[in-house]
């Protein structure tokens, strides 16, 4: 997970949901990835000004691996970017600088908002019902020039803004330079925001971006995880900073596979000395989302059925649930009824499976992952060789007149070789899954030519899911077929005349052969 969340691979996955869903990705900035996309970078963002003259667009670059906003800075030309020593060897990504935020006090603040990953296979997500929101410490004015360097005007980080002489911690959830997302909603509330619709909009980015995951983190988790085993294997806890634009967009900024569970802050008592000091808003969010996260997983299943089923139900209320003002007090008084009627209600609410009829239609990363498992031959591997991908061709019926296996062959050493020159995991040598979705985009374009993409990716999912049903259809028929005569061979009567012991075929061939071949010197000689 920590690598599926680093800020290229996220970038790569979103892209190929970009390119499927255009539409329904459109939370994710504009990105690019340094230093391989930097020509592409600058050629696009030529081609924009030329196009929108009064256009002035302003970039922020974060390092690839960074955390806590180290190396992050902004940008107003291509020309800008550090390419010198550090973003050679520590990649990067660009997005387009979100300059109009909503600001609360005229301060810009970010959502920091708690997703538990339950299960893989099946997927469950929950998203807690409160999160925290980060405050800037300087008043919001939108970049130029003479501001792009003032960290506490433009990032949001905790971590940064712990350090300004204007951080305010406060004893009241509802104020300072951290707060509880459900003060600002209250807030928002008050000024006739549909908070209904916001949580909507927000549940649908968190549970879309997660779909976007899914398919590696299954080659992750086939590579990992012993076959056979049943029912979940692991869980996460994630940490989703999102930003509110002006109009009330959410739009997702990163995803943290570790997020922060620190309850407390330092407080410098005098020079060099500090001490640990309890944070309310922390304990008020984490606590519950900890102690939620135990409960659900429960993992020596030591409580009973029923509580476990209750449980179950609570966690996944209606939508309405987790929006309406009030909802605690309803749950406190439903959860009394049971046994764990001394512990608070839950804050962790379902939506996934929950939602699943509403975004089923996106999860075509998952089936082309599941073809790539299929085709990967020894079990743990992480990549596709040669002989695989043309077995994945042959089996699916993807060749023809107009595409033969030497056009296989040809497609996977392109996409491949470019695959492994940017930088990606050598360890094994093959296609990885995104060349594999890469070639497979090729593929459906070629034989769907006048469709949407996302259509043509289905339409030939469908097409190998099918042959490949019958093959396994095929495959089982000759299993029982073989079965049911080693059956009737162990059935014969004791009394009839036993064959002589059984000779492998190949030997039978080769002396078959042997024969042959002495008979023809014979008769030569």
């Amino acid at each position: 997970m920590t690598e599926m969340v680093r800020k290229i691979t996220l970038s790569r996955a979103v892209r190929t949901m970009q390119d499927l869903f255009p539409e329904e990705y459109d939370f994710y900035p504009h990105s690019w990835i340094l230093p391989e996309e930097f020509p592409l970078f600058v050629a696009e963002v030529r081609i924009m000004k030329e196009s929108d003259p009064p256009w002035k667009p302003t970039f922020i670059v974060k390092p690839d691996g960074g955390c806590q906003g180290d190396g992050i800075y902004l940008i107003k030309d291509p020309s800008d970017i550090r390419l010198a020593g550090n973003l050679q060897c520590r990649p990067a990504v660009v997005q387009e600088y979100i300059s109009k935020p909503l600001l609360i006090d005229k301060l810009k603040f970010d959502i920091r908002l708690y997703v538990l990953l339950k299960s893989l296979e099946p997927l469950e997500i929950y998203i807690a019902k409160d999160g925290l929101s980060r405050f800037c410490t300087e008043p919001y004015q939108e970049p130029t020039l003479k501001n792009l360097h003032q960290v506490f005007m433009h990032l949001t980080n905790y971590s940064l803004n712990i350090h300004s002489g204007n951080f305010i911690h406060s004893d009241n959830v509802n104020t300072g330079s951290k707060r509880t997302f459900s003060s600002v909603l209250c807030r928002l509330s008050s000024k006739g925001v549909d908070i209904k619709k916001l949580w909507s909009d927000i549940i649908s980015l968190v549970i879309k971006t997660v779909i976007a995951l899914t398919p590696e983190l299954k080659v992750y988790y086939q590579s990992d995880i012993p076959a056979g085993k049943p029912g979940p294997s692991c869980f996460q806890i994630l940490g989703f900073d999102i930003l509110l634009m002006k109009n009330l967009k959410p739009v997702l900024l990163e995803v943290n596979a570790n997020p922060s569970m620190r309850i407390e802050h330092e407080q410098e008592l005098s020079p060099g000395v500090f001490e640990n000091v309890p944070s309310p808003v922390d304990e008020e969010i984490k606590v519950s989302v900890i102690r939620d996260t135990l409960r659900l997983m429960d993992p020596h299943k030591k409580k009973n059925k029923d509580t476990q089923s209750q449980l179950s139900e609570h966690s996944s209320d209606t939508k309405e649930d987790l929006m309406e003002p009030g909802s605690a007090e309803k749950l406190e008084h439903e959860i009394s009824k049971n046994p764990e009627a001394s512990l608070p209600s839950l804050c962790l609410k379902q939506v996934f499976p929950k939602y699943a009829k509403q975004f089923n239609y996106l999860r075509l990363g998952d089936r082309m992952a599941a073809l790539f498992i299929r085709f990967l031959g020894v079990r743990g591997i992480m990549k596709l060789g040669p002989t695989g991908f043309r077995t994945f061709i042959r089996n699916c019926k993807l060749y023809n007149s107009n595409f033969s296996m030497a056009s296989a062959d040809i497609l996977y050493i392109d996409i491949t070789r470019r695959w492994n020159s940017v930088g990606l995991d050598q360890r094994e040598s093959g296609m990885c899954l995104q060349a594999f979705v890469e070639a497979f985009f090729c593929l459906a374009q070629r034989r769907y030519k006048s469709l949407p993409l996302h259509e043509q990716v289905a339409l030939l999912i469908d097409f190998c899911e099918y042959h490949l049903s019958i093959l396994d259809e095929k495959r089982l028929l000759c299993s029982r077929g073989i079965m049911a005569h080693r059956a009737a061979l162990a059935t014969c009567q004791p009394d009839r005349p036993r064959p002589p012991p059984a000779i492998h075929a190949p030997l039978l061939n080769r002396t078959t052969a042997a024969n042959k071949f002495t008979d023809y010197r014979n008769h030569r000689s």
